[in-house]
C-alpha cells in the first residue's frame, strides 16, 4: 500500500509524463466513428455471404433483402445490387442459390427488387448464347433456375426446351457435333437448381425434358476414345470408358427423379429458420415474373474455346467400400465437380482467392455433405450409419486434378493448376498433404496405361510441387522401381521427375533427399555445372582444332580466322572415311557449347556471331543438320533442360528446323541417343523435345491465322503465307505419324534386328510407339479441326465482303 502511494505522490502523472515528451502524441480529440454508406456495407456483405459456418445462411440472406428492400430508392445501391448479383454467379458460382436467395426475399419485401434482375439477366444470357459463350450460358441458367419459385409459368423449362431444339438439330446434323451435346449437358446441369428452388412443382416437365435428352445422352459421344485419359493396352478395357460426364448425368438424374428429387446435397438458403415464419409467408405469396424475352439464334457457334467431349476422371478410387469423394452412382459427384471446376476456371486470375474456396467447399453444401475437415482416411471406417464420408479435401483435389489431366487441352495454364494445388497445402497443410499424398500414389501406380501427354503433366506438376517443400517425398515406396530397366514406364517417370528437380535446384541439394537406391540415377557429371571439354583430351580425335576452335570463338574470331580450322577438320575427315561437312560441325558446335557454357546469354551471343555458318552447315544435308542437335545434346547430356533450350533458340534463328528436331528425335539412330534402337521413346527430354516442337508450330499456324487478311496486294501474299504455314505443319505431323508407326507396329528395321532374348524391351519399345502416337495423332486432328474452323469462318467472312 505504501508502494501505492508512493506512485501516486507528486503533482504529475507518470504515463501522462511520458505521453508530454512524446512530439508524436496527437491530442486532438478523435472523430466519432461514422458507418460505411449503404452501398459499401451492402456490397461487403453479399461478397462474403456464406463464407462462415458460425453464421446462419438465412440471417445473411434476410439482412441484406432488408437492406435492398429499405434503400431501395438509392440508385447506386440498385446498380452495385444488379451488376454484383451477375458478377458473383460468374466468378464465384459456389455462391449462386445463396445470391439467387437474397433476390427471392427482397422480391417478397420489394418486387421491383427482382424485376430488374431478371432484365439483366436475361439481356446478358442472350449476348452469351450469341456468342458461344457456353460456361456464362450455364452459370446464368443455373442463377435462373435458382429462381424458379418465383418464375411465371414454367419458369426457366421452356428456355431449356428450346434450347435441346437446337440442340437436336446439331446432332442430328452431325455425329461429331460438340455444340448439341454441351448444350444438353448445361440443361442437365440446371435442372437440379430449378427442382430445388421449387420442389415438387415442376415433376412433369423435368421427366419430359429428361426424356428428350436421353436420346442425345444416353450414348457416349463419337469423340469419347479421343480424350479418353487412360490408353490401356489392346487386351484391357479403360478404367474411364463408360465415364462420359454426359452419360453419367442423364443416369443420375434419372435415378434423382426416382428419389423424388431429394438432391441432399445442394443448399437451399431460401429456407427460413422457424422463428422467420412470416419471411417464409411473404415468400410464399410474393409476386412471380416473366422472364424478359429471350432471343435464341437458329445457329449457334462453338464460341473462343474448343468443345469435346468430357470424361469424369478420379484419382481418388473406391478403397474397401469406403467412398472419400463422391461415387459416379451419385448426382452429387456432377453438381459438386461442376461447380468447383466454374470456381477453379473462373478464378484464375487469382490462385490465392481460388483455395481458398476450395478449402472451405463444405461452406457452401447442405449439412451433413462432407465429414468434419482434416478427418483421417483411416476415421472414415468409423462413420456411422449412412452418413456421408466425402472428405472436402479429396474433392477439392479430384477437381484440380481433373482439370490439370482434361484432354486434349485444359481450359487454364498448367502452371496455374499447380499454384493452386500448392497454395492449398499452405493453408491447411496438415488436412491437404494426407489426401495429396494418395492423388500421387494412385497416379504413379496408373502412369504406365495413361495418356502419355497426362503422364508428362503428372511427372511435371510432381517435381514443381516437392520444389516448393523442400523436394521432400517418401520415396522409399518407390525404391524397387529405380532399379527397372529403362524402358519400363516408372522408372520413365522417375528419371523425368529427378531431372526436372535438379533443373529447379542442384544436383547435391536433390541427392540428399533421396534415398540409396536412388543414388546411382545422379550421376557424377550431373553435380558438374559446366560440362567438360572432351577435346581438351589429346586422345580425343580432333582434339587440336576443338580447343583452337574453342579459343577462337571464345575471343570472338571472325569467319575468315575460323573457316582454315575448319577446313583442317574437313579434310582430316575425308582421310578417315567420315562425313567432312558432320565432322566439322560437331567440333564446331561442340566448341561452341563449352564456350557459352556461362550463361544462356553466353550461347546465344555465340549462336547470335554463328548463325550463318551454321545455316550454311544445316543446308548441306541433314545428317548435318542431325549432327547440330546431336552435339548439343551430347554436350548437355547431363542437363537435358540446357540443351534444350538451346534447341529451342536454334529454332528461333532457324538455324534449325521442326522437321530435323522431329528426324532426330525418331528416325536418328540408336548412336545419336546413347542407347538401344527406339530407347529415345522411353526418355522424357526427347518427348519433351518433340512435344515443344510440335506446340512451337501450332502456335504459329494459329496465330497467323487469327490475324485478318490484308487488303488489295497484301491479300495474296497473306493468303500465300497462311496456306504454306498450314501444309508444312501437316507434313510435319505426316513425318512425326509415319515414324511412329514403325515403332508402334514393331515393323522399325532396328526393332526386328534385335535378338530375341531381348523381347521385354521390344514390347515395351512398341508400347512407348504407341502412347507417342496416340499423342501425336490426337494433336494432329485438334490442329486440324481448329483450321478448318478457322478456314470457314473466313471463307464467310470473305463471301460477305465480296470476295468470293
Amino acid at each position: 500500500m505504501a508502494d501505492y502511494d508512493r506512485r501516486q505522490s507528486g503533482g504529475h502523472n507518470r504515463k501522462r509524463r511520458y505521453r508530454d515528451d512524446d512530439d508524436q502524441y496527437d491530442r486532438r480529440p478523435r472523430k466519432r466513428h461514422e458507418p460505411a454508406p449503404v452501398a459499401v456495407r451492402f456490397r461487403k456483405q453479399l461478397v462474403s455471404i456464406a463464407e462462415s459456418l458460425l453464421r446462419r445462411w438465412a440471417d445473411e440472406v434476410l439482412s441484406l433483402a432488408q437492406m435492398i428492400a429499405d434503400n431501395y430508392d438509392d440508385e447506386h445501391l440498385r446498380s452495385i445490387y444488379v451488376n454484383l448479383v451477375l458478377q458473383m454467379a460468374l466468378e464465384q458460382p459456389l455462391k449462386t442459390p445463396f445470391v439467387a436467395a437474397v433476390v427471392l426475399v427482397a422480391n417478397a419485401l420489394k418486387p421491383e427488387a427482382m424485376e430488374i434482375v431478371l432484365e439483366r439477366l436475361a439481356k446478358d444470357l442472350e449476348g452469351a448464347i450469341a456468342a458461344g459463350q457456353w460456361t456464362e450460358v450455364k452459370l446464368y441458367l443455373k442463377l435462373l433456375a435458382c429462381l424458379q419459385r418465383n418464375l411465371e409459368g414454367d419458369g426457366v423449362f421452356p428456355l431449356l426446351e428450346e434450347l435441346f431444339d437446337r440442340a437436336a438439330g446439331l446432332q442430328t446434323a452431325s455425329s461429331e457435333d460438340t455444340i448439341g451435346t454441351e448444350i444438353v449437358k448445361i440443361i442437365l446441369l440446371t435442372i437440379p437448381y430449378a427442382m430445388v428452388a421449387a420442389p415438387g412443382d415442376f415433376k412433369q416437365k423435368a421427366a419430359e425434358l429428361m426424356d428428350k435428352t436421353d436420346i442425345i445422352a444416353s450414348e457416349p459421344h463419337a469423340l469419347h476414345a479421343l480424350v479418353d485419359p487412360y490408353f490401356t493396352k489392346s487386351n484391357e478395357e479403360s478404367p474411364t470408358a463408360s465415364a462420359s460426364v454426359l452419360v453419367l448425368l442423364q443416369k443420375q438424374l434419372q435415378a434423382e427423379a426416382a428419389k423424388d428429387w431429394e438432391l441432399a446435397c445442394l443448399p437451399r438458403p431460401w429456407q427460413m429458420a422457424l422463428e422467420d415464419v412470416e419471411t417464409q409467408d411473404k415468400m410464399t405469396n410474393a409476386r412471380k415474373h416473366a422472364i424478359p424475352a429471350i432471343s435464341i439464334p437458329a445457329a449457334m457457334v462453338a464460341g473462343p474455346r474448343a468443345l469435346f467431349p468430357e470424361v469424369y476422371l478420379s484419382v481418388y478410387p473406391k478403397t474397401d467400400d469406403i467412398e472419400s469423394v463422391p461415387g459416379t452412382q451419385h448426382i452429387a459427384s456432377s453438381l459438386i465437380r461442376d461447380v468447383l471446376v466454374d470456381t477453379v476456371n473462373g478464378l484464375n486470375y487469382n490462385r490465392n482467392a481460388t483455395a481458398r474456396f476450395l478449402m472451405d467447399i463444405d461452406c457452401y453444401f447442405a449439412d451433413g455433405t462432407f465429414v468434419k475437415r482434416a478427418t483421417p482416411f483411416d476415421e472414415l471406417r468409423n462413420v456411422a450409419g449412412n452418413r456421408s464420408t466425402w472428405k472436402p479435401e479429396d474433392v477439392t483435389i479430384d477437381t484440380v486434378f481433373s482439370q490439370l489431366l482434361q484432354l486434349p487441352t485444359p481450359d487454364c495454364k498448367l502452371v496455374y493448376y499447380h499454384s493452386v494445388l500448392t497454395e492449398a497445402c499452405k493453408l491447411a497443410p496438415a488436412a491437404v498433404a494426407p489426401s495429396l499424398g494418395r492423388a500421387i500414389r494412385h497416379l504413379y501406380r496408373n502412369s504406365p496405361r495413361m495418356d502419355l501427354e497426362l503422364s508428362y503433366r503428372c511427372l511435371n506438376w510432381f517435381s514443381h510441387h516437392l520444389s516448393n517443400f523442400g523436394f521432400t517425398w517418401k520415396w522409399s515406396e518407390w525404391s524397387d522401381d529405380a532399379a527397372l530397366s529403362d524402358l519400363h514406364p516408372a522408372k520413365w517417370f522417375l528419371n523425368g521427375a529427378l531431372d526436372k528437380e535438379i533443373r529447379l535446384s542442384f544436383a547435391q541439394r536433390i541427392q540428399k533427399t533421396l534415398p540409396e537406391a536412388y543414388q546411382h540415377l545422379i550421376g557424377p557429371e550431373k553435380e558438374q555445372d559446366v560440362p567438360d571439354f572432351k577435346y581438351k583430351n589429346p586422345d580425343t580425335p580432333f582434339s587440336a582444332e576443338g580447343q583452337e576452335l574453342g579459343a577462337l570463338l571464345r575471343r570472338k574470331a571472325t569467319d575468315e580466322e575460323i573457316q582454315p580450322t575448319i577446313d583442317a577438320i574437313q579434310a582430316q575427315a575425308k582421310e578417315r572415311a567420315l562425313d567432312p561437312v558432320a565432322t566439322s560441325t560437331d567440333v564446331f558446335v561442340t566448341a561452341m557449347c563449352w564456350v557459352g557454357s556461362k550463361s544462356m546469354s553466353h550461347v546465344l551471343a555465340c549462336i547470335d556471331r554463328s548463325k550463318v555458318r551454321l545455316i550454311d552447315a544445316g543446308a548441306t544435308s541433314p545428317a548435318a543438320r542431325a549432327q547440330i542437335i546431336s552435339s548439343v545434346m551430347a554436350y548437355w547430356h547431363a542437363h537435358p533442360g540446357v540443351a534444350l533450350s538451346i534447341i529451342e533458340k536454334l529454332l528461333n534463328y532457324s538455324i534449325l528446323t521442326p522437321f530435323s528436331v522431329a528426324d532426330w528425335a525418331i528416325l536418328a539412330d540408336s548412336a545419336s541417343h546413347r542407347g538401344s534402337p527406339g530407347a529415345a521413346l522411353a526418355q522424357p527430354h526427347i518427348y519433351e523435345a518433340i512435344f515443344n516442337t510440335v506446340s512451337k508450330v501450332t502456335a504459329r499456324v494459329r496465330q497467323i491465322l487469327a490475324v485478318p487478311s490484308g487488303s488489295g496486294e497484301d491479300v495474296a501474299v497473306d493468303e500465300e503465307t497462311r496456306q504454306k504455314e498450314v501444309a508444312d505443319m501437316t507434313e510435319l505431323f505426316r513425318t512425326i505419324n509415319d515414324a511412329l508407326e514403325s515403332w508402334a507396329s514393331g515393323s522399325k528395321d532396328e526393332l526386328m534386328e534385335q535378338d530375341a532374348g531381348s523381347e521385354t524391351d521390344e514390347t515395351l519399345i512398341r508400347r512407348w510407339g504407341q502412347r507417342w502416337l496416340r499423342v501425336f495423332r490426337r494433336r494432329a486432328a485438334v490442329e486440324a479441326a481448329f483450321v478448318a474452323e478457322a478456314t470457314k469462318d473466313k471463307m464467310v467472312v470473305d463471301g460477305e465482303n465480296g470476295s468470293a
